[in-house]
């Protein structure tokens, strides 16, 4: 490896490094977590919601094709 694909990896390292912190402790770095929660849990809420109404609705199929 030269010297300069070396010191280019040391300094995307670096950079990196810095974008983390910025992440975890820039401004605003609160509000990103706790959208990034809210989002996660509609997700959560969505995927849940759309897996019921498919079993309620084979249930339902079911059930209607054996009382007729």
């Amino acid at each position: 490896m030269s010297l300069k694909e070396k010191s280019r990896k040391e300094l995307e390292k670096k950079i990196e490094e810095l974008e983390t912190v910025i992440h975890k402790k820039g401004i605003g770095s609160s509000y990103l977590s706790k959208a990034e929660r809210i989002q996660r849990d509609i997700n959560l809420a969505l995927i849940l919601g759309g897996a019921a109404t498919l079993v309620g609705a084979a249930a339902w199929t079911l059930l209607r094709s054996r009382g007729d």
